[in-house]
């Protein structure tokens, strides 16, 4: 089979590792890839956003298959365009991928059909907004830009000065564009956080195993908010009882509520949940699998990925049993001095073919007359699976220490408080 998978980061690098696991593969094809996906796909220089080139690409290479993972092709009609031409492709339609693409949406949603979230208000307009949160009196709240915005599109304002400015930033400065011509805002809730990716075609809900993210950038949940600097799975605060809870009041009145508004959801839904002393919360969907999420559940994943792929797009994930290993995994982001914010690129990374026992997933690499080198604000993830929490946390950082690049920087405690939970 010729396969194709839309993107160039971490996450998909992990998902064509995967994929290539299958023997029935015989080419995969990265759009546009990076530097390090190069090793296991064939880079094609596409932009994950040109659905037209995708689409003729994948007609003229007679593709059998298409994996589309990033959040903007799935809103923009990725799927919905491939399959026009005749190209199976697992991901949500347009339609479905509203629920990442408009918080708005996913919100009015969990409202009407008694799904468990925050209480909120919706604005369009910035004045209004600001005479609302003048008014308030409970800080903080959570700002939400309505739209796509790099996984960035939230500011927590610890008060009112904060969210006033929150305010003027999203709506006034458009500082994520047309994401931000409406906002939400939202109570603030408090409990331990849980990353949830699951299975569904629409009919049936598969969930993968929990995680752990870190987004802020610094030791100790310091810094700014970042795409991800590190994950654990499985995550010890997402027990059995949990686990059920959350299928019964999230899980499945989601696939059902999507089916109700003529939105099928088909693909890899992301359930970002907060446990809360009333239970737990859906803070975020997402229409696609997480970043980094994705780099420690995908390694303890044992049934075959396209197997699976196949099944959802078919509609018949039912008949597959989904089986993932009881190893724990553990990934560590090496960034760019500077990210979130600014930084410079284009430094030759070095220690690669040191590494070993663990799987480097690249997220900004290129490749270039001095070898690779790096291209993006998160450049590897460095993740390794073991028997214990602690012993594949303890073995990512050895295998971390062995890479270097000018700048480089990395949390050291990313699984920290995992362990932590898991010895109360």
């Amino acid at each position: 089979m010729k396969l194709l998978v839309v993107g160039g980061g971490g996450r998909e690098h992990a998902i064509i590792q995967k994929l290539k696991e299958n023997p029935q593969v015989e080419e995969i094809f990265a759009l546009p890839g990076n530097g390090g996906i190069a090793a296991d796909a064939t880079c094609v220089p596409i932009g994950a956003k040109e659905i037209d080139r995708i689409v003729d690409f994948a007609v003229e290479q007679k593709v059998d298959f298409a994996v589309v993972a990033p959040d903007d092709p799935l809103v923009l009609g990725a799927v919905d365009a491939l399959e026009a031409a005749g190209i199976p492709a697992f991901g949500p339609n347009k339609r479905a991928a509203i629920i990442e693409g408009s918080k708005v949406f996913s919100k009015e949603m969990m409202q009407r059909f008694g799904i468990p979230t925050a209480a909120y208000n919706v604005f369009s307009d910035a004045a209004e907004a600001t005479r609302f949160l003048e008014a308030a009196t409970r800080f903080p709240v959570v700002i939400k830009a309505d739209g796509l915005a790099l996984g960035k599109g939230v500011i927590i304002a610890q008060n009112k000065s904060e969210a006033l400015d929150a305010v003027a930033s999203i709506m006034t400065d458009r500082i994520f564009g047309q994401s931000g011509s409406r906002i939400v805002v939202e109570e603030f809730l408090t409990g331990p956080e849980v990353s949830v990716l699951a299975f569904t075609d629409g009919k049936t809900i598969v969930p993968m195993v929990s995680s752990m993210d870190h987004k802020r950038a610094l030791d100790g949940d310091k810094g700014l908010n970042t795409g991800g600097m590190g994950t654990v799975a499985p995550n010890p605060y997402y027990t059995p009882e949990i686990a059920e809870l959350c299928r019964k009041t999230i899980f499945e009145p989601t696939v059902r509520a999507m089916n109700a508004l003529d939105r099928k959801f088909k693909g890899c839904l992301y359930f970002g949940l907060m446990l809360t002393p009333d239970g737990p919360k859906v803070i975020e969907y997402n229409c696609r699998f997480g970043d980094p999420e994705t780099q420690v559940v995908l390694p303890l994943l044992k049934t075959d990925l396209l197997t699976v792929m196949r099944a959802v797009v078919e509609e018949r994930l039912a008949e597959i049993p989904v089986e993932f290993s009881a190893d724990s995994a553990c990934c560590v982001v090496l960034a760019s001095g500077g990210y979130p914010q600014s930084y410079a690129t284009g430094y030759p990374i070095s220690g690669l073919q040191d590494v070993a026992g663990a799987r480097v997933y690249h997220a900004g690499t290129k490749q270039t007359d001095a070898g690779l080198c790096t291209s993006g604000g998160r450049v590897l993830g460095v993740t390794v699976t073991a028997p214990t929490l602690s012993l594949a946390i303890e073995r990512a950082y050895e295998q971390v220490r062995r890479i270097s690049f000018t700048d480089s920087f990395y949390r050291t405690d990313i699984g920290r408080r995992a362990l932590q939970a898991a010895q109360e």
